[in-house]
């Protein structure tokens, strides 16, 4: 039975599913987006992410840290000098899980997984909204009141542009 146990063991030994997870980390880190099984994505988000968290702070403990789970100096390199720092200000949720259909041979579910700041297609103004300003939903009624007086601003313009726009129809005629 497996009461209490709250990881997929992917039907692997601890030993194996460890070499399996740090090979797909590796995989990952190297090439920023892997396709694999939707079991194989989702422990492979659990077993990632504290990781990447500990790339967001350079120092030698924590490439140790991260080099006792890797193994790899290229893979630490790459996540501790590229992607740490392009996901420094994000507060979390640094990989993205698509699923991408079944798999034909047995019918497993396929997925891709892949890191969220570095796909242009799913973020193309991610430049552009990178002001300096946090952007977090929570149940404050900050967003709420600074949306309003927005939207009250872009109605004055825009009935200000239609009277301009009427005022010039009528000139001509």
């Amino acid at each position: 039975m497996r009461h209490g146990k709250k990881h997929n063991h992917l039907g692997r030994k601890a030993e194996h599913r460890q070499a399996l997870l740090m090979n797909l980390s590796i995989a990952l880190i190297t090439h920023k987006r892997i396709t694999t099984t939707l079991a194989k994505a989702k422990a492979l988000r659990v077993h990632l992410e504290p990781l990447v968290t500990k790339a967001k702070d350079d120092s030698t403990h924590n490439r140790r840290v991260v080099f006792s789970y890797l193994q790899n100096k290229e893979a630490i390199k790459e996540l501790f000098d590229v992607i740490g720092p392009k996901v420094g200000d994000r507060p979390g949720g640094y990989l993205r899980i698509i699923k991408i259909g079944f798999r034909r041979s047995d019918a497993s579910d396929m997925a891709i997984i892949e890191f969220v700041d570095f796909n242009e297609l799913y973020n193309p103004g991610a430049e552009a909204k990178a002001d300096g300003k946090r952007r977090r939903r929570g149940r404050g009624g900050k967003g709420k009141t600074e949306a309003a007086p927005a939207a009250t601003s872009t109605t004055t313009e825009v009935v200000e542009t239609t009277e301009e726009v009427a005022e010039e129809a009528e000139d001509k005629e």
